[in-house]
């Protein structure tokens, strides 16, 4: 709340104050500064916790967050697929308007990289919830009075621990595919770019293949990743 402090200033004004004299205007005008300045906003470089944990449990933080990660990346398989059929487009022309293929295909490209740029910030918010959750049920754990239930306990502890790191690590790992895919595409569509002709397209084909088989790769490491979210969802929802 430090954060928010130092900035209050700036987004509510003493005057502002003294004119809404009403503490449900002033409660409201609190909310919104900090959900600004919280995750996704800009406190997420300052590190302030997103609102969400004030209110819900550890448990339901992680469930969300793990919804979330896995939505953007069923997203961003979606756009590599729309871009990689743009490319194919390009690459099979035979006659029209060139510039437009093009400018599609480059639309398909920024909206793949936007996509992908969000796949590693919804990843470390997983990792954050999973921390917070672990690290109060692991202190919890020494309240237990009855051995039997607390060696219960801890076999759970465990379980979701390794859960949570396979999800993690499927997670990551899908997400560290995207950029070399990324590079590639990026290379295509630079030189689509800067040689707008029949003749240096054509010469695409083969890469289309190439790029193809990698976007492939790609969304079946995204799939394998989804795959971790729901299983990890419904386990940790029993």
């Amino acid at each position: 709340m430090n954060h928010l402090l130092k900035f209050l200033p700036a987004l509510l004004s003493r005057q502002q104050l003294l004119r809404h004299k009403s503490w449900l205007t002033i409660v409201v005008a609190l909310v919104g500064a900090y959900q600004l300045l919280s995750p996704n906003g800009v406190g997420a470089e300052w590190g302030i916790p997103s609102i969400d944990t004030f209110y819900k449990e550890p448990r339901d933080v992680l469930v969300t967050r793990v919804e979330a990660a896995r939505d953007v990346q069923q997203e961003t398989a979606e756009e590599f697929k729309s871009a990689l059929e743009k490319f194919k487009d390009v690459t099979n022309f035979d006659g029209g308007d060139l510039e437009k293929k093009f400018n599609t295909l480059n639309a398909a490209f920024e909206r793949s990289e936007g996509a992908a740029a969000e796949v590693g910030s919804r990843v470390d918010r997983v990792v954050k919830a999973t921390n917070n959750l672990l690290e109060e049920w692991r202190d919890e754990l020494n309240e237990y009075h009855d051995a039997t239930i607390r060696a219960r306990a801890e076999q759970q502890f465990d379980q979701t621990r390794l859960q949570a790191e396979r999800l993690i690590a499927a997670m990551r790992k899908a997400e560290q595919k995207t950029e070399p895919v990324l590079a590639a595409f990026r290379d295509q569509v630079l030189f689509i770019k800067h040689n707008l002709n029949m003749q240096a397209i054509s010469s695409l084909q083969q890469e289309s293949v190439v790029i193809e088989q990698d976007v492939a790769a790609l969304i079946q490491e995204m799939e394998s990743s989804i795959a971790e979210a729901e299983q990890f969802i419904r386990s940790i929802k029993t």
